[in-house]
C-alpha cells in the first residue's frame, strides 16, 4: 500500500470513529497526553483514545520528514477535508492535539538555554543563540506550514483560529496555537505581500459583494447605497493576498470633498449629487473594516492608509487634508460609570444651568443619563445647551484622557492615534442612527492625518499623551 493509500485508509477511520462521538461545548479538564495513555474516553470527551491517537498519527504524518513537500501538502489536505465535515468538539481535540503534541523539545530547549546562558559575554554568544532559536522551533510550525501549503490551506488556518478565538478564555491549553498562528499570520501577512487594488462598481459582482458581507461601520442597506459608496466622488481600497486572492483583508471607503465632514448621513445619501473632484481638497476615511476575525492581531490599518494617501496624492494632486469621520464605540458605557465623578467637574453655575435645562437642580447622574437616553432631544439641542455641552465634553474628555492602563481607552482612537493621527474635532449628533445612538448618543470624531506630524503625535502617545487638537483639549474635565 502506497503512502496515499494509507493516509486514505487511516482518514476514512477516522471518519467512522468520529461518527459515534459525543458532542460537547466545552472539552474535559484531562490534557492530550492523559488521554493519549488512557483506554476509555470520559463522558464529555469528543474523541475516544483510540481515536485521538489515530489523529495524532496523521498529524505527524504531515510533518514526516521523510515524505516531499507535495506529499505532506497532500496529507495535510486530507485531514482539512475531513476537519470541514468534523463536529465542534471534534475539531476542538485536533486543536489540542497540534497544541500540546507539537511543541519544542523541552530537553534540547533546557540544553540549548543553558549553553546560551555559560556563553553570554564570550566568542561563543552568537552560536550560543544560533542554537538556542533552532531548540525553540516547535514541530508545530511545520506542521502549520505544510497546511498552508496544501490546496485552499490559508484559508483553512484562518478559518481555524477564527473559530478558535472564542474558546481561548476557557480553554489555556490552545493558547500556543493560537500563539503560533498569530506569530506565523504575522510574517506570511506582512504589508511587503500584500496588493493595494481599487474597488470600483465594475469590480466582479463577487467581490462587491465582500463589500456588503464584511462592511462593519456603517451597515450597507442596498445596492443603491453600495454604489453611493462607489460613485464618482468616492474611492474605496482592500489589501489582498496572493493566497487569498479575491478577499479583501482590510477595505477603506473614501469621501472626496471641500471641507471636513461633521455628519455621516450626507455621505450615506444615496440621493446627494456628487462632489465636483476639482474642487475636492479634503479626504475623508469614513468606514475602514477588517475582514478576517482570524487574523486577529496581524496590523494593516496603518499602512492601509499610509498607501491610500499615496495613491490620493497621486491622483488628485489638489488634495491637502486627511481626516476620518470616526464612531466612538466606548463611549455611552464609558459615560454610564463616570457620569457622577465628571459632574462634580462642573463648577457651580455650569451644574445649575444643566439642572434648569433638564428640571432637576441640582442634577444627578441618573438624570442627566436620562435625559441624553431621548435621541429626539439630542437633535434639536441648540450649541449653547449645556446638556450638548456637556456631552461634548464628555466626548472629547474620554478620547483624550480615557485610559486602560497606559493604553488610549477607546479602540478607534487607539487605532488612529497608533498610527500618528490626532483628536481633531468632536461632531454634534454626526451619526443618528441605530448603532450610532446606542454607541456613543450620535456623538462621532474627527481624527486628522498630518503627514508631517505623524512621527511627533507617536511621540506623545509614546509619553501616554494622546494627541489632540487645542479646541478638543480645552474641552477636558478639569
Amino acid at each position: 500500500m502506497n503512502a496515499t493509500n494509507w493516509l486514505s485508509s487511516k482518514i476514512n477511520l477516522l471518519r467512522k470513529s468520529a461518527s459515534a462521538a459525543v458532542d460537547v461545548p466545552k472539552q474535559e479538564d484531562r490534557s492530550t497526553r492523559e488521554r493519549l495513555d488512557a483506554t476509555l474516553r470520559q463522558r464529555k470527551e469528543a474523541l475516544s483514545p483510540r481515536t485521538l491517537r489515530r489523529t495524532l498519527t496523521l498529524l505527524q504524518a504531515v510533518v514526516d520528514p521523510r515524505v516531499s513537500e507535495v506529499e505532506g501538502g497532500r496529507r495535510a489536505k486530507a485531514l482539512a477535508d475531513w476537519y470541514a465535515k468534523a463536529e465542534p468538539a471534534e475539531r476542538q481535540d485536533l486543536w489540542l492535539l497540534i497544541s500540546e503534541q507539537f511543541g519544542p523539545d523541552a530537553v534540547k530547549v533546557r540544553a540549548a538555554r543553558d549553553d546560551y546562558d555559560a556563553a553570554l559575554g564570550t566568542v561563543d554568544e552568537g552560536p550560543a543563540e544560533i542554537r538556542l532559536r533552532r531548540a525553540l522551533v516547535s514541530p508545530r510550525t511545520r506542521l502549520l506550514q505544510r497546511f498552508a501549503a496544501s490546496a485552499g490551506g490559508m484559508r483553512f488556518l484562518v478559518d481555524l483560529r477564527a473559530e478558535l478565538l472564542p474558546h481561548l478564555k476557557g480553554n489555556k491549553r490552545l493558547q500556543a496555537l493560537d500563539a503560533e498562528l498569530e506569530n506565523l499570520f504575522s510574517t506570511w501577512f506582512d504589508v511587503a505581500f500584500l496588493e493595494l487594488r481599487s474597488i470600483s462598481w465594475d469590480s466582479p459582482a463577487s467581490l462587491i459583494e465582500k463589500l456588503i458581507k464584511y462592511e462593519a461601520v456603517h451597515d450597507i442597506r442596498s445596492w443603491a447605497d453600495l454604489k453611493n459608496r462607489l460613485d464618482s466622488d468616492r474611492r474605496c481600497y482592500g489589501f489582498f493576498h496572493p493566497s487569498l486572492p479575491n478577499e479583501p483583508l482590510i477595505f477603506v471607503e473614501v469621501a472626496l470633498l471641500n471641507e471636513i465632514a461633521d455628519n455621516i448621513m450626507p455621505l450615506l445619501d444615496e440621493s446627494a449629487a456628487p462632489e465636483d473632484l476639482q474642487k475636492a481638497t479634503v479626504a475623508i476615511f469614513y468606514s475602514i473594516s477588517n475582514t478576517q476575525s482570524g487574523l486577529k492581531g496581524v496590523s494593516f490599518g496603518d499602512s492601509l492608509i499610509k498607501r491610500v494617501v499615496e495613491t490620493l496624492k497621486d491622483e488628485f494632486p489638489k488634495l491637502k487634508t486627511f481626516a476620518t469621520l470616526s464612531p466612538i464605540p466606548g463611549l455611552r458605557p464609558w459615560l454610564a460609570k463616570n457620569a457622577t465623578e465628571l459632574l462634580g467637574q462642573l463648577n457651580e453655575k455650569e451644574l445649575s444651568a444643566l439642572g434648569r435645562e433638564i428640571s432637576f437642580e441640582p442634577p444627578t447622574a441618573s438624570h442627566v443619563l436620562a435625559a441624553i437616553e431621548q435621541p429626539q432631544l439630542l437633535e434639536v439641542l441648540s450649541v449653547k445647551s449645556p446638556l450638548r455641552q456637556f456631552l461634548t465634553r464628555a466626548g472629547a474628555h474620554y478620547l483624550g484622557l480615557g485610559k486602560q492602563g497606559e493604553q488610549v481607552l477607546d479602540p478607534v482612537a487607539r487605532f488612529h492615534l497608533g498610527n500618528g493621527a490626532r483628536i481633531e474635532r468632536i461632531n454634534w449628533f454626526a451619526d443618528p442612527s441605530t448603532k450610532g445612538i446606542k454607541q456613543s448618543h450620535g456623538l462621532m470624531v474627527n481624527y486628522l492625518y498630518d503627514l508631517k506630524r505623524l512621527d511627533k503625535h507617536r511621540q506623545l502617545l509614546d509619553k501616554g499623551i494622546a494627541p489632540a487638537s487645542g479646541g478638543v483639549e480645552n474641552m477636558y474635565f478639569k
